[in-house]
This record gives structure tokens, sequence and C-alpha cells, in this order.
């Protein structure tokens, strides 16, 4: 079970991530997670969003470069250790975590993080071999 993350490449000038984010408002379309890696010239912008058709199409339009991927939605315990026993699972079947970031909100006493990993079938049956619960993207939305 993946679900779908939108990325949008961002010159890094001001105003920029205003357009984007009226763009999504004035689409009707609700940011769930985000992350925004930069460097000096431009960033990347990884959103997971209610819709991510329509917000890929609403960002093409307003002129943004837009791409999707594929994310693994996982959750996992609210405490300290709790993120080094979900990335255990995948790195000791030898794949590799890309990136990872948090999303915003709980699941009972559960926490939820994104992750981007190079292989997300095997990393997927790693994790729900070793008891975590991977999200779909219906689950995450209703979150």
């Amino acid at each position: 079970m993946t679900t779908i993350q939108i990325s949008v490449f961002l010159e890094n000038k001001s105003g920029r991530l205003a357009e984007l984010t009226h763009a999504l408002a004035e689409g009707g379309i609700n940011i769930r997670a985000l992350s925004l890696a930069e460097t000096i010239d431009y960033g990347v912008l990884r959103l997971l969003v209610d819709k991510p058709k329509e917000a890929r199409s609403v960002l093409a339009k307003a002129g943004f470069t837009v791409t999707e991927t594929e994310v693994i939605a996982v959750e996992m315990p609210d405490q300290p250790g709790g993120l080094a026993g979900i990335v255990n699972l995948v790195t000791r079947r030898g794949l590799n975590i890309e990136y990872l970031y948090a999303f915003v909100g709980q699941r009972g006493q559960n926490a939820i993080v994104i992750f981007r990993i190079d292989d997300a079938p095997a990393a997927i049956a790693a994790l729900q071999e070793g008891g975590a619960h991977v999200l779909s993207a219906a689950e995450l939305s209703g979150i």
C-alpha cells in the first residue's frame, strides 16, 4: 500500500511558496503533510494532499513543475525508539530509505511517518511482516 506524494520544484524567490499554497487553496485541496528541502537557488516541496490528481492539475496550470512519487505511510509507536524499530524493519532487509518526514497527525497513541524507500513493495512486505501497520491512502486521508 503506497500513497501518492506530490513533489514541486520551487524557485527560491520571495512569494513562490505563497503562490503555490494559494493555488491549492483555490482548488479546494487540503495539505496533510509536507517537507521542504532547499538549496541556494531552488527547493523541492513534497506534499501529501487529500486529492493528489487534482493538486497536480491545479499546480501545473499555475506554472509549477510537478511530479508524483509513491511513498509509504507507516504507523509507529509515539515513544522513544518507535522510529528506530520501524527503520530497523526496513534496513535489515538491505533496503535504502531515501528520505522520510513526519505526518501532522496521530492515529490513537501512534505517530505516522512517511518514507520514500528504493523498493516500496519489498519495504511494505518487511514492515508488515515485522508487525508494522502500513496505512492505505484512504486511511491517511481520513486522519
